[in-house]
């Protein structure tokens, strides 16, 4: 799964990669949790740019009745993505990139658990692949997004048995493209990424608390 995550990077580095247009601030985060607006990149209405938009963290499909649903919606699993009634319209027609330059993952040691912080080597940003949805009730309107997980690579299996879906160069360009809704394109970028890229290293407890939202989350620690 993917429950907590960093996006440290500058606004202007992310639209420039990503070439998308904004009208957000960012701050950096060291610790992102459920139910936050988080940073995501997708099609404009018109599908012919790409715009980065803050969206609330846990999916609320746009034919539920209470939109805590959201709060179970944080994660979708690839394999069953294009099935699932809670998924399958946004995995047609609205998919997003959300993104981060880390994400972190507790291991099992002994009675405890210890984090660990994944990252890419070069410490470059991370598209993770999403799905974003538009909910209005309660005099309410909503946009919120989940991030899809897929088996761990070998790097992420020693900590646990599912990852996000990082996805990069071409894939994103067709993840984000509307005019595609075919699963047997889509399906196959949800493999895991290549572990030779990424690395992993264990950090302080402090990051257990989304009150704690410092670098300190993301400074390694001796085992």
């Amino acid at each position: 799964m993917c429950g907590r995550y960093t996006l440290r990077a500058r606004l202007n580095q992310l639209l420039q990669i990503y070439g998308a247009q904004s009208e957000v601030e960012l701050m950096p985060r060291y610790n992102i949790a459920p139910t936050q607006d988080v940073a995501a990149v997708r099609s404009t209405a018109d599908a012919n740019a790409r715009e980065l938009v803050l969206l609330h963290w846990g999916l609320i499909p746009s034919w539920a009745k209470d939109p805590k649903i959201g709060n179970r919606m944080i994660n979708a699993r690839g394999e069953t993505v294009a099935e699932k009634p809670s998924f399958r319209t946004a995995f047609k027609r609205r998919r997003c990139l959300v993104l981060a330059d880390g994400f972190y993952e507790w291991r099992k040691e002994g009675k405890a658990k210890q984090p660990y912080y994944i990252r890419m080597k070069d410490e470059a940003p991370i598209a993770f692949a999403g799905l974003w949805e538009h909910w209005k009730g309660n005099g309410l309107t909503i946009e919120s997004c989940t991030i899809i997980t897929t088996s761990a690579n070998q790097l992420m299996s020693e900590l646990h048995d599912r990852m996000p879906v990082i996805l990069s160069g071409q894939d994103i360009d067709t993840w984000l493209d509307q005019t595609i809704d075919d699963p047997e394109i889509l399906q196959p970028m949800l493999d895991p990424y290549p572990d030779d890229e990424m690395e992993a290293y264990p950090v302080s407890t402090l990051v257990n608390s989304p009150k704690h939202e410092t670098s300190e989350c993301i400074e390694p620690v001796a085992k």
